[in-house]
């Protein structure tokens, strides 16, 4: 596969995208990246205030952006359910969903609809988003779905005897298993989509590694070693957002592939097709993890 250039992507004028959390960290810069080709990009953000900052930002950098901001807390799925009543009062078309939002390493926390938190904003919230815009997707040529994964997939189980960690909580193990979650997720709905004839694709993407406000929760200590650590190891977040913008434009990539930076153990690099854990591949498990999503989040997707 041949090196990808963002700077020589054309315009996608008339097409339009969502980026959820936008507001920030990888989602800004997707954002941001999208509005320079011409994208119409919807920030879906759970704080509008933070949501309207970003899009005066990315004015500022690029006048001729069309941005609107719309409220969603991946948290909840009746906020998820929300922002999709709320985006089909503007929009008839959908040619690109970006499951980026997520928190990482949050203290425990069952959400309103008995999910353990990480897993609900970062897997469980994008499951149902997914399913509520699929018919406007597939009705949108050349439509496509990115999730955002990550490097901690690797070390992820999914625990379906205890899916929302009731026992022994634990919070990168919960934060791995909800990105191991979107991996799977991405992998899965490409063959569905294929195997029922739609032209949508489904990929997958990682930043390697880089700093966004997701340390919020660290240790303060920890906090100030990665911030002084951070510009000698890893990507600075506009250049993380790459492999990420790939799989959302490049006419070379194909679904259910998985892209990440080409450096030393993917931390940094330019963006690339990578591989990913042989758990994540699992087909068994992949197809248990639909049928459980499904039931918890009350969606039923390419029936």
């Amino acid at each position: 596969m041949s090196a990808f250039d963002f700077h020589a992507v054309p315009s996608k004028k008339g097409k339009l995208a969502i980026v959820t959390g936008a507001n920030t960290g990888l989602g800004y810069y997707t954002a941001l990246g999208l509005a320079q080709k011409d994208f119409e990009v919807v920030l879906a953000c759970r704080n509008l205030e933070k949501a309207e900052k970003a899009k005066e930002s990315i004015k500022e950098i690029y006048p001729d952006a069309k941005l609107k901001c719309l409220e969603i807390d991946l948290g909840k799925q009746s906020s998820v359910r929300a922002f999709v009543k709320q985006f089909f009062l503007h929009y008839k078309q959908l040619d690109l969903l970006v499951n980026n939002a997520g928190i990482m390493m949050t203290p425990y926390e069952i959400t309103e609809d008995g999910f353990e938190g990480q897993l609900a904003t970062n897997y469980l919230g994008h499951f149902t988003l997914t399913a509520l815009l699929l018919e406007t997707l597939e009705k949108t040529k050349d439509s496509r779905i990115v999730m955002v994964s990550s490097l901690s997939h690797r070390r992820g189980e999914i625990r379906f005897d205890d899916l929302h960690f009731k026992h022994g909580y634990k919070e990168f193990e919960a934060y791995a298993q909800s990105k191991l979650a979107c991996l799977m997720f991405a992998y899965q709905l490409d063959k569905k989509l294929r195997a029922k004839g739609y032209q949508i694709k489904a990929l997958a993407a990682h930043p390697g590694i880089t700093i966004t406000e997701l340390i919020d929760h660290f240790n303060p200590i920890v906090k100030s070693m990665a911030r002084v650590v951070a510009p000698l190891l890893f990507s600075p977040t506009d250049k993380a957002a790459l492999p990420i913008l790939r799989a959302a434009v490049d006419p070379q990539v194909s679904g259910g592939e998985y892209y990440g930076p080409n450096g030393f153990r993917e931390y940094k690099g330019a963006p690339t097709r990578v591989a990913s854990s042989k758990s994540s591949k699992d087909p068994r498990a992949q197809e248990k993890l639909w049928e459980l999503s499904e039931q918890l989040t009350r969606n039923k997707l390419l029936e």
